[in-house]
This record gives C-alpha cells, structure tokens and sequence, in this order.
C-alpha cells in the first residue's frame, strides 16, 4: 500500500476519523428526539450526552488504530486507508498516551453529564457503570490480550452501545423514565450502525482473514455478509414502520424518505468487491443513517 500520511497532524485527523462521528451522534439525537416528542427534553442532558460521545468515539478510533497496528490487521496487505500507527508517523507510545486522555475526556464528561441529569446515587452508579462500560467496550475491541473485535462479536457491541444504550440511555436521561415504545426506534439505530461495521468488515475480509481477525464477514464469507447487509438495512426500516404502528405516530416514516439512499448503499456493496471502491460507502452509511434521524426527528416533532 502506498504510505500517504505525510505529517503529525494529518496522521492524527486519520486516527481521529470525523467521517464516524455522525453515526456516534445519530443514537443521542434519537433518544433527544423522542423526549422531545415526549416533552422531556433538556438542553444541557443533550449537550453533555454528545460532548461524551464524541469523546467515546474518538477514543475508540484511537484504540482501533493502536490495537490493529499490534494484533496485525493493519499490515502491508491491508487495503483500507492507511491508519497513523502503520504508517510510522505516529508511535504507539503517543497512540497509549492519546487514548488515556481521550478515556479521561470521557470519564469527566460523562460524570457531569449524569450530575446535570440524575438525582437518585442508585441510578447514578448504574450509569457509571454502564459509562465505564462504554470506555472499557471502545478499548478493548481491538486492544488488549483478547480484543473482542477479533472474536467477531463487534457487531453486538455495536448493536447494543450504538443502538439500545445509546438511545434508551439518552432518553432516560433527559425523562428520568422508560419507555417501552422507543425499544423499536433503538433497534433501528443499533441495524444501521451494524452496518456500518459490517461494509466496513467486508472492505477489510482479506487483511482480517491474514490476521485472524474472525469478523462476520470472515466467518460467513462475503456473499453471505452482504445477504446480512441487506438484512441490517431492510430491519432498521422495518422497524421503525413498526413504531409508527403501534403508536400511531406516522409523521415519523418520514424517515422512509433516506431509504433509497441507504439501498444504494445496499447495492453497491454487493457489486463492487474492490476496498478502494468499497470504502466510500462507509461514511455514505453513517450519513445516511443521521438523515434518517434527522428526519424521523422532523417527522415525529411537526407532523
């Protein structure tokens, strides 16, 4: 692979990865969303919630970059973008060191977060607990002695993380309450941003199968992954015409509107088998998935 980092700071911006930023934030517009719709909704829970996600997600592109660099997925043979750690610019030492302030970033963003929003110690260490999670999961997917990613259970944390925890929380925190009814719109969010894991894991299934990297692509192969694509992207719609449903609030299938994107999306991965042609559709998932968001938002608030 041609090395095409040239300096510190575009090393740093690759490790970053903004292009995965929209797809942390989709879950905690979701959950603020459905307060809102609720009448629940509080500025500052929303504004903290997002700080510590962006924190979170960074930290765990950080430990991405550091933990395939270690374990070998970002070798020579990889046809992804070249990552900060492989190509030498960066060391692992200060890779460690980023990562321990990211973590600290987190940890002190997500503390004040749950003091603006909680009252009850309980359920304030319940959320810890569930934050520290949070931390240890974006470490640890890569990273360690036996980071989960490589077992091939990243799209569960995803699933869970993205999609569950991050909407469900987010609405707690804003409403003090749960709400069965939003479970629906959660699941949605954790399919697409699956997904995303998922083109991302076929674009790499050469390197990963090299490295022992069992993502679902190696384990299924890829034919079958892009039927599990498809499945992903068909299940987040469907559920969402399932909320609307059950709770009668069908200015929400707005949202149906970015489904033809996300087919694209959908096809395209089927067809082209190349990773440089691949990649792109990375980030088109991810947007895709926040304008799916943005306008169920819309449709659910003013429809």
């Amino acid at each position: 692979m041609e090395v095409t980092l040239s300096s510190k700071k575009q090393a740093w911006m690759h490790a970053i990865r903004l292009r995965t930023l929209p797809l942390a934030l989709s879950s905690i517009l979701m959950g603020s969303f459905l307060a809102a719709y609720k009448e629940e909704f509080r500025l500052w829970v929303f504004l903290m919630a997002a700080l510590t996600t962006v924190f979170l997600q960074i930290l765990s592109n950080l430990a991405n970059d550091y933990g395939d660099s270690i374990h070998g997925a970002d070798s020579l043979d990889r046809e992804g973008p070249i990552r900060a750690v492989q190509s030498g610019i960066v060391s692992l030492e200060e890779m460690k060191k980023a990562m321990i302030f990211l973590g600290a970033l987190s940890l002190i963003s997500g503390l004040v977060l749950l003091y603006i929003a909680l009252q009850d110690w309980k359920i304030f260490l319940l959320f810890l607990g569930l934050g520290i999670a949070a931390i240890i999961a974006a470490v640890t997917y890569t990273s360690g002695s036996k980071p989960y990613g490589y077992a091939g259970l990243g799209d569960i944390s995803v699933f869970l993380f993205f999609g569950l925890l991050g909407v469900i929380g987010t609405f707690f925190l804003h409403s003090l309450y749960f709400d069965w009814s939003i479970l629906l719109p959660a699941v949605s969010l954790g399919f697409f941003s699956s997904a995303v894991l998922n083109i991302n894991n076929i674009r790499d299934i050469k390197a990963d199968r090299i490295a022992g990297k069992k993502s679902i692509p190696v384990r299924i192969g890829r034919n079958k992954a892009v039927i599990y694509n498809w499945l992903l992207i068909f299940g987040g719609n469907f559920s969402l015409i399932l909320f609307a449903i059950l709770n009668q609030s069908y200015g929400c299938l707005t949202a149906l509107l970015v489904f033809p994107i996300m087919a694209k999306v959908g096809k395209s991965v089927a067809t082209k088998t190349e990773a440089k042609e691949l990649d792109p559709y990375l980030k088109k998932m991810a947007i895709s998935t926040l304008l799916w968001v943005l306008a169920f938002g819309v449709g659910i608030l003013f429809f």
